[in-house]
């Protein structure tokens, strides 16, 4: 694992070390790891998004479109 310093604000440093505190992280590197993970998903869910809304509109989903999916989930799998 590489290395990477950063400088923040006192007020900030002081939210960093309240959060390691407060929600068990074992140090602030930990806390500032799981805010990028967080980012990531949140980037990645943001891009399927903006993927749905660009593609082309799929089947109504009502209730003979539901009842369609229970079938199918409902048959027995070839093996």
């Amino acid at each position: 694992m590489s290395t990477m310093n950063i400088s923040l604000p006192e007020p900030l440093k002081a939210f960093v070390e309240q959060q390691v505190a407060e929600r068990g992280y074992g140090t602030s590197s930990e806390y500032v790891r799981e805010l990028i993970r967080r980012d990531q998903d949140r980037q990645h869910l943001r891009a399927l998004i903006v993927e749905g809304a660009e593609s082309a509109p799929a089947d109504v989903a009502d209730a003979a479109y539901f009842e369609r999916l229970r079938a199918l989930a409902r048959q027995p799998v070839d093996e």
